[in-house]
């Protein structure tokens, strides 16, 4: 792909100390992620998937290597925390395996609430936050708290939140595994179409071999290591492309 790719991750390794012997949960990783592509980091559990998810989202550091964001290196030990905060509320978005979200506040506050620590005032963070969960088909349950959506619609706010900031890049880590098979392919056709529609970088951590056709390219790591790239031929059919969600009741 021409351009200069959103993450691009070089020859990164993470060693911890355990005892007397050292850990590598990574190990000389590198690779890229263009705008607009949706990329799958597979393997099994201890492969070091959520390590690399955590240091290219900046929230852990690299022990050695460099990572990029849009051409700018932001691995450097010596950043300034508040300028890296910052960049990464500016730039990335998160996606965890728990929707995380505030029991006691709405789906519509619960977005809206990511806008107004931003200082953008309670009027248009709220006006905003129903137009994101509009574009993840949440209209619907905008004033409904937490134990009133089903898992999948949890999700789906938890996705709306990580668009809140308009990210170049966009990290989920196991997004589906609390789903079930209609869900789960629902959450990955919906990060599908905002690479499409937003040009964001998608990177996501799963083991779930039910959406491994959504991708453009799956990446596996093992034991710290990546031991294979595959591209993956996905039909992006106007199914999948404008896709709704039917209207789910269940608590």
């Amino acid at each position: 792909m021409n351009g200069v790719p959103v993450l691009s991750v070089r020859d990164v390794s993470r060693h911890y100390a355990s005892g007397d012997s050292i850990v590598r949960a990574l190990d000389g990783v590198s690779f890229d992620i263009h705008s607009g592509e949706v990329v799958g980091i597979l393997g099994p559990s201890g492969s070091g998937k959520s390590t690399l998810l955590l240091i290219a989202g900046l929230l852990d550091p690299p022990s050695t290597g460099e990572i990029f964001i849009r051409g700018r290196c932001v691995s450097s030990a010596s950043a300034d925390i508040e300028s890296l905060r910052d960049f990464r509320r500016n730039n990335i978005g998160f996606v965890f395996q728990k929707a995380n979200l505030i029991p006691f506040l709405t789906a519509v506050e619960n977005v809206a609430l990511s806008l107004e620590i931003d200082d953008i005032p309670a009027r248009d963070a709220r006006f905003y936050a129903e137009h994101l969960l509009e574009s993840v088909d949440l209209s619907h349950r905008i004033d409904n708290l937490p134990t009133r959506l089903s898992g999948g619609e949890q999700q789906r706010v938890a996705v709306a939140r990580a668009l809140a900031n308009d990210p170049a890049l966009i990290l989920a880590d196991e997004p589906t595994a609390a789903l079930d098979s209609v869900r789960g392919r629902q959450v990955i056709g919906l990060f599908r179409r905002i690479a499409d529609s937003q040009q964001a970088a998608v990177a996501v951590v799963t083991h779930d071999p039910r959406v491994l056709d959504l991708f453009d390219r799956t990446i596996e790591l093992r034991d710290g290591r990546i031991v294979a790239e595959t591209s993956v031929l996905t039909e992006r059919n106007n199914s999948l492309q404008n896709a709704t969600f039917p209207q789910d009741h269940s608590q």
